[in-house]
């Protein structure tokens, strides 16, 4: 804990780490920020990234996401299956990691049921339990090499 904040720690480099809440509201005013870590990122509403980025204006930081997957919306799942180069992608499921066993591996299946557990174990964007149609279902409905019926002219007048 440092004096500024009771959710911080200054470390002995004089580094200093702070929790910030999950709320947009209260987010707003960090600057020159080195690194900014944005934990279950799948799970953080967008207005609350969009307040935090700036803070990384002045500085040049890093950011960094890290995250279950969760549903198939949000800045997280853009991120993720964007082309944009700038960005490195890390997929770590489950099974790939030593500490933890098969046999645990096959009770949460049982648990959760399949589309929770993919999700929370295999690293996969699934649908939401929500959803009526998949979101495959409307990326295939467009076309984005397709010219708009009113070649680019107003659908209205002044």
């Amino acid at each position: 804990m440092d004096s500024l904040n009771p959710y911080s720690l200054v470390l002995p480099n004089h580094a200093r780490l702070v929790a910030l809440p999950g709320s947009a509201d209260n987010v707003r005013g960090f600057s020159a920020v080195s690194l900014l870590l944005v934990d279950e990122a799948a799970f953080v509403p967008d207005p609350l990234y969009h307040a935090l980025t700036p803070t990384l204006a002045v500085s040049g930081g890093a950011l960094w996401l890290m995250s279950t997957p969760g549903a198939q919306c949000g800045f997280f799942y853009d991120t993720w299956h964007s082309a944009d180069p700038l960005w490195r992608r890390v997929s770590v499921p489950a099974a790939a990691c030593p500490r933890i066993s098969q046999a645990f591996l096959d009770e949460q299946r049982l648990a959760l049921g399949e589309t929770a557990f993919r999700r929370e174990f295999c690293c996969e964007f699934l649908a939401s339990d929500l959803a009526i149609f998949p979101r495959e279902l409307f990326d295939a409905a467009f076309d984005p090499n397709l010219e708009p019926a009113n070649h680019g002219r107003p659908y209205f007048r002044d």
